[in-house]
């Protein structure tokens, strides 16, 4: 990435998926000084349509020696500064499929231009002030998000609701740094400073703070998602559980002990959080060599979920067995599933619900008839902290980097506090407000390294 810094020249690179007899267009993208003569040495237009920006053009892709045709297009124009990255950019929209697009994207390639770095576009954009930080990793949420709400939060980023917040704090700490210093500096020719204004203005930055990095986790949940793993004794109702609540028949049902014998994979979406749920083989003590690898797996699955569903036979109760299951995955996050309650009288389901452990949420199912699903949804939503998600609750939710750069800014601003108790010279002061004014400065790309923007957009895929 290093070298985007000391490198301009044109990129160009493919920005759709490319599957072989899958999708019916595929885009090359080029942008830089080079795209438009790229586009002119390429492209030929039939009749007299006007070469200008932000108009479409229909017409033939050749190559310039052998005049050989490559595809039959559609070509886009954006110039600079009316453009994703503020320079000039041309897309052409080729037919879908492999060939077409390898072809054309080969003679950009032999034209002018050199093939883009991951996210290099976007870096673009950041570097030529179309967007800011925050507003670029959103795009990369956008791109990559796993469910409406994961999408509208990324929107609401793109939009610059983070960007706008982050900047006033930043704008009011320089403020405040502008007064402290103005102190330093001219002491004799100004009043005294309100110190205890001045802490005061902290204080609501620190609270300012606390609330945005309240987000963190409904951030994290919604670009990662939860891993989920339905964990119990053969013939509970596991699969069963999976069918009901994905909706599907993804996972063999039988009366039959140690039908499941892998892991069977699941994507759902609870409350807004991408799921992906687990439905593991019955762990138990077998000869059978292949349902051993099956539990073997079972457990490392239980060890690697965010949240174990343990699922036993309500019309059977507790066994010594769902005791020993139970000792070995109890340190992780469990919610009790009792499941087959269909298959038990009313004041029977009371007495379980006594049997079973209290320190865990319990929630009973009888997925056989599709029943108590909406229930376990509410369970995990309660586990994890989070409950259903509502509109009014995206518009900013700071991903990991951007925690640990407001943490820094939080630890900052407290210890200005402490240097105010101690009274200590402004000098003082203005070196943590430093501080904190740079680690704000770093999530919109006010005060960024290139390690930092090698970081984030090594993550993006080429052609954004």
């Amino acid at each position: 990435m290093s070298e985007i810094f000391a490198t301009t020249g044109t990129i160009t690179a493919i920005a759709t998926a490319v599957v072989p007899q899958q999708g019916s267009v595929g885009i090359v993208r080029v942008s830089g000084s080079e795209a438009m003569n790229i586009a002119e040495t390429i492209f030929h237009t039939p009749g007299n349509q006007v070469w200008e920006t932000h108009r479409i053009l229909y017409g033939y892709i050749r190559h310039p020696q052998t005049k050989q045709t490559v595809d039959e297009a559609l070509l886009l124009i954006m110039k600079a500064p009316r453009s994703y990255t503020r320079e000039d950019i041309v897309e052409f929209h080729c037919h879908g499929g492999i060939m077409a697009v390898q072809q054309v994207l080969q003679l950009c390639l032999e034209n002018g231009a050199r093939l883009a770095q991951a996210g290099e576009f976007t870096l673009r954009a950041f570097l030529n002030g179309r967007l800011d930080l925050t507003q670029a990793e959103s795009i990369k949420d956008l791109v990559g998000a796993k469910s409406p709400q994961a999408a509208q939060a990324a929107l609401a980023g793109i939009q610059g609701k983070l960007a706008v917040s982050i900047g006033k704090l930043r704008a009011q700490c320089l403020d405040v740094l502008a007064e402290i210093e103005a102190r330093v500096d001219f002491e004799d020719d100004l009043p005294p400073l309100d110190c205890d204004d001045i802490l005061l203005q902290i204080e609501k930055f620190i609270v300012e703070i606390t609330g945005l990095l309240a987000t963190a986790n409904k951030g994290e949940m919604l670009r990662s998602g939860l891993r989920v793993a339905i964990v119990g004794r053969p013939n509970v109702g596991k699969s069963s559980l999976l069918n009901a609540w994905s909706r599907t028949d993804k996972a063999i049902v039988t009366n039959l002990p140690g039908t499941t014998r892998d892991v069977v994979e699941s994507q759902l979406v609870v409350g807004g959080i991408p799921v992906q749920v687990l439905d593991t083989a019955g762990i138990r003590d077998t000869e059978d060599q292949v349902e051993k690898i099956g539990v073997e797996r079972s457990e490392g699955a239980a060890k690697a979920a965010d949240l174990v569903l343990f699922t036993i036979d309500a019309s059977v109760g507790w066994t010594d067995a769902d005791g020993e299951i139970y000792d070995r995955i109890k340190h992780r996050p469990v919610i009790l599933v009792a499941n087959k309650i269909d298959l038990l009288p009313e004041n029977e389901i009371i007495n379980l619900e006594s049997q079973i452990q209290e320190s865990h949420s319990r929630v009973m199912t009888a997925a056989a008839q599709n029943q108590g699903i909406d229930a376990l949804e509410a369970a995990i939503l309660e586990k994890i902290g989070l409950g259903k998600l509502q509109a009014a609750d995206l518009d900013i939710a700071i991903n990991q980097r951007q925690a640990a750069a407001l943490v820094r800014a939080k630890k900052s601003l407290e210890q200005v506090q402490i240097t105010a108790q101690q009274h200590l010279a402004f000098d003082f002061w203005s070196i943590d407000l430093r501080g904190a004014i740079q680690a704000l400065g770093e999530i919109t790309g006010d005060e960024v390294t290139e390690s930092v923007l090698d970081r984030i957009f090594s993550k993006f895929c080429i052609g954004k």
